[in-house]
């Protein structure tokens, strides 16, 4: 195996939102969907996200407490998951709130477009910074070094649109969770799972097959399988 097995966890309203227009409300599942966000943390060697989701102000990637730290000793995995931020541009505040959480190593992965005072401010305050593309991260690349550089046999991805995209693109994305929610938001900005580039034609989407559904409340939890695999693994 050559790159991670990627899951990717997100919650959308019912009309495929993953935040307000404005971005300021990005957190609205449940607390049965806020555990499920936990368990899948407790299964996964590391976890990631992009720039704009970590400058939120709230973002940590913890391993969710006590109860789910001994679930992951009990799995043979380390007590807190790696940390993995994508910032193509270098953007990401070295003040975000992940940086002052020092439980894990966190690792962060840009492109070439980042600037060096940028690149700087970065290492400074991250236990490593790898360059990957001139103007693209390439996805490919980056999950090959993430599995050999730091061992990371399981990979969770929790947003946002634009790095969701990215990893579908690039034809990586082994399963999908998806909680539906009980709301709302429209707005054409709003964003949805997966943002960035997109596709035109209907033959170059991401195709998936649905493994598992299931009810709790009013809540739909989803889980996608990709309908073919990708030859890297």
């Amino acid at each position: 195996m050559t790159r991670p097995f990627v899951l990717i966890n997100m919650a959308m309203t019912a009309d495929g939102k993953i935040a307000t227009a404005n971005r300021r409300i990005s957190t609205f599942g449940s607390p049965r969907d806020q555990a499920h966000l936990h368990e899948l943390r407790a299964t996964a060697d590391a976890v990631m996200c992009g720039a704009r989701t970590a400058d939120l102000g709230t973002v940590t990637l913890g391993n969710g407490g006590e109860r789910y730290r001994r679930i992951r000793l009990r799995r043979g995995l380390t007590e807190f998951p790696l940390r993995v931020l994508v910032s193509g541009s270098g953007s990401l505040s070295h003040k975000a709130l992940v940086f002052q959480q020092r439980s894990s190593p966190i690792l962060v992965l840009t492109t070439e477009r980042a600037a060096p005072r940028r690149l700087a401010a970065l290492r400074a305050v991250a236990d490593d910074v790898a360059v990957f593309g001139e103007s693209e991260l390439e996805v490919a690349v980056a999950l090959r070094w993430l599995r050999t550089r730091w061992n990371v046999r399981r990979l969770l991805c929790e947003g946002g649109g634009d790095l969701n995209d990215a990893l579908f693109r690039a034809g990586v994305v082994d399963e999908l969770h998806l909680t539906i929610c009980l709301f709302i938001f429209g707005g054409r900005t709003a964003p949805t799972i997966a943002e960035g580039k997109g596709r035109s034609k209907l033959m170059e989407a991401f195709p998936l097959r649905l493994r598992s559904r299931r009810r709790v409340g009013d809540e739909l939890f989803l889980v996608f399988s990709a309908a073919h695999r990708g030859s890297d693994r």
